[in-house]
């Protein structure tokens, strides 16, 4: 009589990992794995900061080797000097003394369509102010400068008051008037304050005289 082998018992702790919860319990789900924060909301007005790029790979570290004999030593080195800058660019406009405030506004109206912001723009007037000048002093000086130290508009401001001006990428001169010295004086000052351009609207004769006179002063 053949003998029968016997099925194997297998025992519930040799089962896998049961495919369902236990009863009453329902299955719980795995929770997400939270991301990056992201940035604050900005302030309205604000751009969006971007992501920031990555750092550069490391460099590897030069092998020291025998330094030649006439190598400078740290203290012939030559210092990098980074904030001098180069003398900002001239420009001069022929113009007459009763139309040069009409040719820096038309320069003006150039830089603006160009692409230039108000606030990177300071005219000044060596005669007659300008009608925003006279506009905007009626109001008291105080809010007059203040409008300067906002930085957010073209600045308009006699050349007579060209120290008390601000630095700005481009500064535009209308010689409308006033005495030879003092203008002499102001171009100078003026070509200070402008970090990129300087425009001269004026008697081109004049202007280039007043120009080599103010460079001695």
């Amino acid at each position: 009589m053949p003998l029968i082998p016997e099925e194997p018992q297998i025992h519930e702790s040799a089962q896998g990992p049961r495919a369902t919860a236990a009863t009453g319990r329902p299955a719980s789900t795995p929770r997400p794995v939270p991301g990056p924060r992201s940035a604050a909301t900005p302030r309205p007005g604000r751009p969006v900061p971007g992501p920031r790029p990555a750092p550069p790979a490391p460099r590897p570290a030069p092998v020291a080797g025998p330094a030649p004999a006439n190598a400078p030593t740290p203290a012939n080195t030559p210092e990098n000097r980074s904030d001098q800058r180069s003398a900002p660019q001239l420009q001069l406009i022929p113009a007459p003394v009763v139309g040069a405030l009409d040719a820096a506004e038309e320069a003006l109206d150039m830089l603006l369509e160009s692409g230039r912001a108000p606030g990177e723009i300071l005219v000044l007037t060596t005669g007659e102010p300008h009608p925003w000048t006279t506009h905007e002093l009626s109001f008291g000086e105080a809010s007059y400068w203040a409008q300067q130290e906002a930085g957010d508009d073209v600045f308009f401001a006699p050349a007579a008051a060209v120290e008390r001006a601000a630095s700005r990428p481009v500064v535009i001169v209308a010689v409308n008037g006033g005495d030879d010295e003092a203008t002499a004086k102001a171009l100078p000052s003026a070509m200070a304050r402008a970090g990129a351009l300087l425009i001269v609207c004026g008697d081109q004769q004049r202007v280039t005289t007043l120009l080599g006179a103010g460079a001695g002063v």
